[in-house]
Order: C-alpha cells, then sequence, then structure tokens
C-alpha cells in the first residue's frame, strides 16, 4: 500500500437503489477509518452535495446495514447538478469540509455526472462503483445488485408456474431491464422459460407465435415468457393481446414485477461484491486511482476508467441465448 495521498472521502449513493449499495457504504466507511481517513457521508446523491446534507460517519455508523436493501444515505437524481452553477455549489461545500475525495455509487448516470464533476474540478478525485440491477456497467463481470433482482425475479417466476400449470396457462411475466436483457435471460433459463425477449435481440411476433407452436406439439400444457421491459414489440399487455388474437384457446394473464426486484435484502454473493468494491474504492484512491470504476473481472479487483465504464456496456453472452432456446423445447 503506498503512503495514504488523500485526507478525507465523501462516499453518496446516486440513481435507482439495489440490494448490497449499504453493504458498499458500510466497507467504503470502515476502510477508510482502518487507514485514518475522514470519511463523510452526502444524502441524496448529488442534491446531498449541493445542499450542504453532509454527515461524519464511522465504524458504528454502519452497524447492522450490512443485511438491508436499498441506502440508508437515500438516492435521488438531481437536475441542478446537470448546471455549472450546481455543480460549483457541490465544490464550495466539499473545500469548506476539506474534502478531497468521491466514492460514488450508481450506475451510468452517476458516473457520467462524477466525470464531468471531476474535469471541471481536478483537485478532487473520483472512482466509481458500480451499483444497479441491470449488470450492463462496463469494467465489472457483475454490479451490485444484480445477484439479488436475478433471485427475486426467479423466486416469483417460480412462484407463477406453480398456478401456470395448474390452470394450463400461459404468462406473460416482464423483468426490470429497460436497456439490457440481463435478468430476463438469465432468469428465464433459470426458469424454464418458453421464449426470452430481450432489447439486444430483435425479437419478431412470428418467432413468438412459432415457440407456442413448438410447445403444443411437444405437448406443454403451460408456457411462461419472459419479457425484459425494455424490449421492442410494443410491450407486455400488447404481446399478450396480439397471442390472444393469433391463439383464441390461450388462457394468458400478465404479470409485472416492477421494483420488488430493486428490493430486500442482498444475496451473499451482492454482499461480499459491495465489500470488495468498497474496501478497493479506498485503496485505489490511497494509490491515486482516479476518474476510475472499481471493478471485479475474474475474481479479480480491476480499475476501469470512467469513460469507458460509460461509453461501452456488458455484451450479452450469445451462449446463453443457445442455450435459452435449445432448452426450451
Amino acid at each position: 500500500m503506498k503512503e495514504c495521498a488523500i485526507k478525507k472521502i465523501a462516499v453518496f449513493t446516486s440513481g435507482g437503489d439495489s440490494p448490497g449499495m449499504n453493504a458498499a457504504l458500510r466497507a467504503v466507511v470502515r476502510t477508510a477509518h482502518h487507514f485514518n481517513i475522514e470519511c463523510y457521508g452526502v444524502r441524496e446523491g448529488y442534491n446531498g452535495l449541493i445542499n450542504d446534507d453532509f454527515t461524519k460517519m464511522g465504524p458504528r455508523s454502519v452497524k447492522n446495514i450490512i443485511n438491508q436493501g436499498g441506502t440508508i444515505l437515500k438516492s435521488a437524481r438531481s437536475m441542478e447538478f446537470k448546471t455549472s452553477e450546481g455543480r460549483k455549489k457541490a465544490y464550495d461545500n466539499l473545500q469548506k469540509y476539506g474534502i478531497d475525495s468521491l466514492v460514488c455509487i450508481g450506475g451510468d448516470g452517476t458516473f457520467t455526472g462524477a466525470k464531468i464533476f471531476s474535469d471541471e474540478y481536478p483537485d478532487i478525485k473520483v472512482i466509481g462503483i458500480p451499483g444497479t440491477i441491470d449488470n450492463d456497467i462496463f469494467g465489472t463481470d457483475n454490479t451490485i445488485g444484480y445477484d439479488t433482482a436475478l433471485n427475486t425475479a426467479m423466486d416469483a417466476i417460480d412462484k407463477i408456474r406453480d398456478t401456470a400449470t395448474s390452470h394450463n396457462r400461459v404468462f406473460f411475466v416482464e423483468v426490470m431491464g429497460r436497456d439490457a436483457g440481463f435478468i430476463a435471460l438469465n432468469s428465464g433459463i433459470a426458469t424454464g422459460a418458453v421464449d426470452i425477449l430481450i432489447p439486444e435481440q430483435k425479437d419478431s411476433m412470428e418467432d413468438l407465435f412459432n415457440n407456442f407452436r413448438k410447445s403444443e406439439i411437444s405437448g406443454k400444457s403451460s408456457s411462461i415468457v419472459v419479457v425484459a421491459e425494455g424490449e421492442e414489440l410494443g410491450g407486455i399487455y400488447e404481446l399478450a393481446k396480439s397471442t390472444k388474437k393469433e391463439f383464441p384457446d390461450f388462457d394468458i394473464r400478465v404479470t409485472v414485477l416492477g421494483h420488488i426486484q430493486r428490493g430486500g435484502s442482498p444475496s451473499c454473493a451482492d454482499r461480499v461484491l459491495a465489500s470488495r468494491l468498497g474496501y478497493g474504492a479506498v485503496t485505489g484512491l490511497m494509490n491515486g486511482e482516479n476518474k476510475v470504476m472499481a471493478g471485479m473481472r475474474s475474481n479479480k479487483l480491476v480499475y476501469t476508467p470512467i469513460v469507458d465504464a460509460i461509453r461501452k456496456h456488458n455484451a450479452i453472452d450469445e451462449e446463453l441465448i443457445a442455450i435459452s432456446e435449445i432448452l426450451a423445447i
């Protein structure tokens, strides 16, 4: 470990909440304490920077939160921070407390704000921690919250299957994923979905109908279709309506899982990931890292330039798509 080049850290959560954010916060605060670095928590993300909502934090400030979903610091999207005047207010408040480093827990929008801010005020070092259930951030195999959201979706779909098979029904189940299909693809494979519709694939209604026809031929009496909210065929209700028109004998139901996927106690994998990344954020700053995101690749801590984390995205595994199609027979 190099000699510590930072004196005071501010940490905040921003954007959509994800299970494990509290575990990451806990790791940042306690790692900073271990290395005798003062740490401040900022409430409501960039709004807190602008509105001077800082709280000095120590090991006891983060007790009993590793198992809690959401974020005790609250989260918000800040329109004012998108203005130069708003960012100047944030900088002045950091100067007032003598804070020289920011740990930003969030996703694309959070990292974009951090990069712009650091470009304008280069004396403030920034490092990101990827906290989003979508798992679409480049530079890490998994993002904090993804594993928990995936297991929540899987558990819900398993329960839906019980009623689908009891009544010979077809269920369309919408999971989160406006721009990325990781939750849909993996939960669909895990629950034996007959079809999985994701933004990355250019699916057609005829493809969907053909899968239903194959299912009928193979003797399936009930089916689950997992749909990412960002698929481009018109939305889950239109999908159900079009399917009913094509197959009038189908007993069709629609379930939108919605924000239950964001909540709940984080899984073991998310708690460990968050702890490793929180530690890595602080030690990275101490070693001179700046304008980077801490991530895990092949079970190793890595640092990716924030500009790459913003511009690039994790790609869907084409082999997983092939597996989902083969196993759906």
